[in-house]
């Protein structure tokens, strides 16, 4: 067998070949001298960072439930703190400033962006004043008539809307629940007039629950027709107070600005009796806001000559105006003065029609 030698040199002899890794940017850099000074590097990094932002992170993209709960309540409660702080910062200022303090900024809603309305009633306006004369309620506002309210419901109705007829009863003096059975309203209206009634109140309900109401003016109208939501009963409202007495109400009214909305306003109040009870110490409010029209059952007691304590004695609910006819309730052959479109009249959300 033949061996053949092969030559070694002296500067390889006891080295072993090792698999060189592929030198990154750096080290080339280095090797060819183009690299930049160390310290160099860091300024402009530090300067980069100065100007940029940090990256951003959000809380849904933690996928434990617990965690992703626990960190969202933490951000919260930090920027409440931050919240906070700055407005100390800024009463510590308006005090140092005194006088000088410039005016407070008034917050934009929608409520005070409100466009502006062509039907707006001016209560000096002498045409304003003859409508009012010569209307459905002007025998009310001249106590020549007392209101008497009957109040019923739907055929068949629920022990939700029971109750909540017979606290509307509370509320509404000279009051009466009966219930229907089966009669339609039609029958209804003419015996509600030779019994002396000003108003047939009638609650409906869907699903067991209260969703509309329609109130009708006696014996001349006219008829409203509204959608009713969230509706708190007595026992389910927190701190409430002890039950109405049959003191006659104050009536409050707020923000019914326009022609429509003047004629609801004068609906709601030809309810209750023009010589309120101050003994009593009740306010029932209807509240007009982006024609919602929110109302409480209040009694209120004076602590001193700054402060007034208020007790809620329920219930509570929430009316949106669906419809007002002329004339006592006809489904068939009535006539609407205002009937609600949701996709002509809702197209601007600065737009109110109450």
């Amino acid at each position: 067998m033949d061996i053949t030698e092969v030559p070694v040199s002296q500067d390889n002899k006891g080295k072993r070949k090792k698999n060189k890794k592929p030198k990154n940017k750096r080290a080339r850099e280095e090797e060819h001298g183009e690299a930049e000074p160390k310290e160099e590097k860091m300024e402009q990094s530090e300067g980069a960072a100065g100007i940029s932002f940090p990256p951003t992170f959000s809380v849904s993209e933690i996928k434990n439930k617990q965690r992703r709960h626990m960190m969202f309540m933490k951000f919260k409660q930090e920027k409440r703190k931050q919240k906070m702080q700055l407005k100390k910062k800024k009463k510590k200022e308006r005090e140092a400033l005194g006088d000088k303090a410039p005016p407070k900024e008034v917050p934009k809603t929608i409520e005070n962006q409100r466009v502006y309305d062509e039907t707006t009633v001016d209560p000096e306006d002498e045409e304003v004043a003859f409508d009012e004369g010569t209307d459905e309620f002007s025998a009310y506002f001249n106590g020549i008539t007392n209101p008497k309210v009957l109040i019923t419901t739907s055929d068949r109705p629920r022990g939700r809307t029971v109750r909540f007829c017979r606290q509307l009863a509370t509320v509404i003096p000279d009051a009466h629940v009966y219930y229907r059975r089966g009669l339609a309203l039609k029958k209804v209206i003419p015996q509600c007039i030779a019994r002396n009634f000003t108003y047939l109140m009638v609650i409906n309900e869907d699903r067991k629950v209260p969703n509309g109401l329609v109130l009708c003016h006696l014996p001349d109208g006219p008829t409203a027709h509204f959608k009713v939501s969230s509706v708190r009963l007595q026992k389910e409202l927190k701190r409430r107070g002890k039950d109405p007495t049959e003191h006659f109400p104050e009536v409050i009214l707020n923000n019914f600005t326009t022609r429509l909305g003047h004629s609801i306003g004068r609906l709601f109040a030809a309810l209750f009796p023009q010589n309120p009870q101050f003994v009593g110490r009740q306010v029932a409010t209807f509240h007009n806001q982006r024609d919602f029209v929110f109302f409480r059952f209040h009694r209120y007691i004076f602590k001193n000559e700054k402060k007034v304590g208020i007790q809620e004695l329920g219930p509570r609910f929430t009316l949106k105006l669906r419809s007002l006819q002329k004339g006592t309730f006809d489904s068939k052959f009535g006539e609407y003065e205002w009937v609600l479109k949701r996709h002509e009249m809702d197209a601007c959300r600065r737009k109110f029609q109450l």
